[in-house]
């Protein structure tokens, strides 16, 4: 029985970016600080000076180099097109400047949903987790028809209380996947929780660890057995994974991989494809 996560092509086109019908929401309503993330301070609401007119970022391809790397670990999850094309049907807030506010409301709840449908997915298309089918399903219906709604509704909606039941459910998910591993002599144990912060873990067996909500900033990971952990929300931003293998392993996204330093000899899930920025 395999647990392997899904590969890229079977992640439905409406969950991942697509930027040409999207009326560059991120680079409007989400706010940012400067930092070694972002170049200078933009308030939420406020057009990024990178926008054109077109909706297109005019460094796009310099992002790294001209201070914007925060802006090549975001994902929305395909909320963008969804908010801009299905929510508002076409109509931009540019011309439309009276439902801007709403719009930029909308997108951060509405990319919070389509993250749920893409761990959901995930967790469908395992097949160790088919005693959890009928529910995961149920869930992931209910939640794509969340995203159909009116922005009125949208905006009405107790997210909290959805997200706690999602998480329920990947939670088992995370326990049937990680309970297949067998245990080693040789495992380190990490407590749910547990600050990583520059952790030294080179070479460490981790296989089957629980680095949900974990902060493994800028941790020393190279070489380490990382296959089937769960990763739902683990802040891997700056941490090295140079000939780590995380194959088999959940709730691993592109921005997380993105987020992270590592090399061609790093293996990763058939989900996620090796960052650019690593081969340079």
């Amino acid at each position: 029985m395999t647990n392997q996560v899904l590969h890229v092509d079977s992640i439905p086109s409406h969950l991942r970016s697509d930027c040409e019908n999207c009326f560059g929401l991120c680079c409007v309503a989400l706010p940012y600080a400067k930092s070694g993330d972002f170049a200078f301070d933009k308030d939420g609401g406020t057009p990024c000076r990178n926008l054109q007119s077109d909706y297109r970022c005019g460094i796009h391809t310099k992002l790294r180099e001209k201070g914007f790397k925060g802006c090549t670990v975001y994902e929305c999850f395909g909320a963008g097109q969804k908010v801009s094309q299905v929510t508002y049907k076409g109509l931009d807030w540019r011309e439309n400047p009276e439902s801007s506010k709403e719009m930029f409301d909308v997108f951060p709840i509405v990319q919070q949903l389509h993250e749920m449908l893409v761990y959901l997915q995930e967790a469908l298309q395992l097949e160790v987790t088919h005693p959890l089918h009928k529910d995961l399903q149920r869930l992931f219906e209910e939640t794509e028809q969340l995203t159909e709604r009116s922005a009125s509704s949208i905006l009405a909606l107790d997210i909290p209380t959805h997200r706690a039941n999602v998480s329920d459910l990947l939670s088992k998910t995370s326990e049937l996947v990680r309970g297949k591993v067998k245990k080693d002599k040789n495992q380190k144990t990490i407590k749910k929780g547990t600050a990583l912060l520059g952790a030294n873990l080179k070479g460490a067996y981790l296989r089957g660890s629980n680095f949900r909500g974990g902060l493994l900033i800028a941790c020393n990971l190279q070489n380490a057995d990382l296959r089937m952990c769960d990763f739902l929300g683990a802040d891997l931003r700056d941490a090295d994974i140079s000939g780590a293998n995380l194959q088999g392993s959940i709730f691993l996204t592109q921005a997380q991989i993105n987020a992270a330093n590592g090399d061609k000899n790093t293996k990763l899930p058939n989900s996620l494809k090796t960052p650019q920025h690593w081969l340079n």
